[in-house]
């Protein structure tokens, strides 16, 4: 049985490192650039795969050299890629990522392919049943409601990373059980004065956590629309944060297909975030679960 199903964003990232990120019509020398695999649902992926979680991908990919880019660095993971969906118009996102050294801080300029995430009629129902977690995000909304839908049914906990609010994506969000949410987007999309009131508000029957991630000021977050809990950001030296949302969400899903209580989910996804923060790279940076128990250990 898979423990985590994703059927969301995949990415090949073109990270360009400079001292520091400029300001308008000036020249900045670039110290490297790498290219790597990204997106949402794929990072997610990789971070709880590499934390010991049995993990697939049913998205869509095209015949590019991109997907074929992507498709690999997937397999090297130990992913899941049998329920993948080929199609000729299909393909991951294409982003640049400027990031300054100086502060670890990064700004990221994607471009999306005709067909990106999830399909609209697949994969079939028995794979999306087959499995401990549904991890959804916002490209292919059609699909992730199909989804999302199957996995309601059958009782299956969806976490969520809806980074934007698309056409369908507040009824996406309506279905979502896990709904882990960065402080701006549910600012942006409640209104709310604080990530704790922003947890409130975020809260429906049928769900049974609500966190809101504040990067380096930790994670705030209720299983039960009234009592908000904090999960402060574990210390460390930055070195780049691409990827850390990502990481968080998929080290949330490895635990939660462990059975770890809440509270404890969201202290081992705030150390796998921690950990990556201090190397470069997206994925690249995703720590391994010895890594992550012996962050924990040192930090009890």
């Amino acid at each position: 049985m898979t423990d985590i199903l994703g059927l969301g964003a995949t990415a090949v990232d073109h990270l360009i490192y400079v001292p520091t990120y400029p300001p308008p019509n000036v020249k900045s020398y670039v110290l490297r650039s790498e290219r790597q695999c990204g997106g949402l649902t794929a990072t997610a992926l990789v971070a709880a795969s590499r934390l010991g979680a049995r993990c697939a991908y049913a998205g869509m990919l095209g015949r590019d050299d991109a997907s074929q880019f992507v498709a690999e660095a997937l397999r090297r993971e130990g992913i899941d890629l049998s329920h993948l969906v080929t199609r000729d118009d299909a393909g991951p996102i294409r982003s640049t990522i400027i990031v300054g050294t100086d502060r670890g801080t990064r700004n990221i300029f994607p471009e999306h392919p005709a067909k990106c995430g999830a399909h609209p009629t697949l994969p079939p129902e028995h794979v999306i049943r087959d499995t401990r977690v549904l991890f959804v995000d916002h490209v292919g909304v059609e699909g992730m409601i199909r989804a999302a839908r199957i996995a309601r049914e059958a009782g299956i906990p969806i976490v969520s990373d809806v980074e934007r609010d698309l056409p369908g994506c507040r009824e996406l969000l309506a279905l979502v059980d896990h709904v882990v949410m960065s402080w701006e987007f549910a600012q942006t999309l409640t209104g709310a004065g604080s990530p704790e009131e922003a947890a409130r508000r975020l809260w429906a029957p049928g769900r049974a956590l609500v966190a809101v991630t504040c990067g380096e000021d930790g994670c705030f977050f209720s299983e039960d629309g009234q009592t908000v809990r904090y999960q402060p950001a574990f210390r460390v030296e930055v070195a780049d944060t691409t990827g850390c949302g990502d990481v968080f969400h998929g080290a949330y899903c490895a635990a939660l297909a462990k059975g770890m209580p809440a509270a404890d989910r969201i202290r081992f996804a705030s150390a796998a975030a921690a950990l990556k923060a201090t190397r470069a790279g997206g994925q690249a940076g995703a720590p391994t679960l010895e890594q992550t128990l012996q962050f924990l250990h040192a930090h009890a």
